[in-house]
């Protein structure tokens, strides 16, 4: 596997100072040659000033528009400067010309930091100046070209890096939803057989009774299966809502005639261990200890405080009790409890 190389920001600011503080230095080497040392000191004084700011440790990695145009701004005011003191027909002036690298070092930090037109502005500016001043033919003589081709690549290579840096963003986020449509259907998957195993266990041995009987089933055995469609039934729809001890008591409640239904919408998806079996147990108590025709148990929509809520009618009227739990009539509120998310546990006297 071949390894990383890794520059920190710490290393790159300093090579980057060393080489900015360089072009000061051959300057300094050449203060003689102006007609006057105090304008090539004021154009030094800007560099610098440009410089610590744009190389800055606590800076963003993105240059702020203000000290971008500064540093436009410097690279147009150097050259005029410095060239008002030079004498453009003298020849070779060697280290004189020591802004020229200078613009090209300062336009290349601009452009690392994502400020790539203004950088190219800065160094246009310069050949403008280099033409106007000297000749297109002092161009390569004076440094120019060099300096372009810095800037050039510096601009190439933040849009490269731009767009890796996106692209790597796209696939991790591609990524990320690859893994959880993964686990989704990993989850959905184990669901499945889940529930396949719980009804197979619930549903075989009355489906091998209907077998060996071809179909001929006596009352109770219809009402068993009655009773097995529900509780497959409540698996589906139920889901977290059952444990071994609401099964038994749903069945209970059932096989005494009432209607059991419980809905799992879930609010409760989010509990786990012992707290959804202190829910579970305390909802299996309240469908034991009730009488109500009808039993619905519905977990909470929202993410308040209650986990589980338990509702239980009653007929008043035993002649239409007798029709069913579906019959119409007048019902009153035999049960209403609010299970909490967390149920205090029951201390012993």
């Amino acid at each position: 596997m071949a390894g990383v190389v890794v520059v920190s920001r710490a290393l790159a600011l300093i090579v980057a100072a060393f080489f900015s503080g360089y072009h000061v230095v051959l300057g300094l080497y050449s203060i003689n040659q102006p007609a006057s040392s105090m304008p090539i000191l004021v154009a030094m004084g800007l560099y610098v000033v440009a410089t610590a700011a744009s190389l800055w440790p606590d800076s963003p990695m993105r240059m702020s528009l203000p000290l971008a145009l500064f540093n436009v701004a410097v690279c147009i005011a150097i050259p005029l400067i410095v060239g008002s003191q030079l004498d453009a027909s003298a020849g070779y002036l060697g280290y004189a010309t020591w802004y020229v690298a200078a613009v090209g070092t300062l336009m290349t930090i601009t452009a690392t930091r994502k400020r790539t037109q203004l950088a190219l502005i800065g160094v246009g500016a310069l050949v403008v100046h280099s033409v106007l001043w000297a000749g297109v033919g002092a161009l390569a003589q004076m440094g120019v070209i060099g300096s372009v081709v810095w800037v050039v690549a510096a601009v190439l290579l933040s849009r490269a890096l731009v767009k890796a840096s996106r692209d790597a963003r796209q696939y991790a986020r591609a990524e990320r939803e690859a893994s959880g449509w993964h686990a989704a259907q990993e989850a959905h998957l184990y669901e499945r057989q889940v529930r396949l195993t719980q009804t197979m266990r619930l549903a075989m041995p009355m489906l091998r009774r209907i077998v060996e009987s071809n179909g001929q089933l006596s009352e109770a055995e219809r009402q068993e299966c009655r009773l097995l469609e529900a509780a497959i039934r409540d698996e589906i729809r139920g889901r977290r809502l059952l444990n071994p001890a609401v099964r038994e008591q749903v069945m209970t409640a059932r096989r005494r005639g009432a209607s059991v239904t419980l809905l799992d919408e879930g609010g409760i998806d989010d509990l786990d261990g012992s707290e959804l079996e202190v829910v579970l147990n305390t909802l299996a108590t309240a469908i034991g200890r009730t009488s109500a025709d009808k039993i619905i148990a519905r977990t909470s929509a929202d993410s308040g405080n209650i986990a589980v809520t338990v509702v239980g009618l009653s007929s008043p009227d035993p002649a239409v009790s007798a029709l069913g739990p579906d019959s119409s009539g007048e019902e009153e509120v035999d049960l209403w409890i609010e299970i909490p998310r967390q149920v205090a546990p029951a201390v012993s006297a």
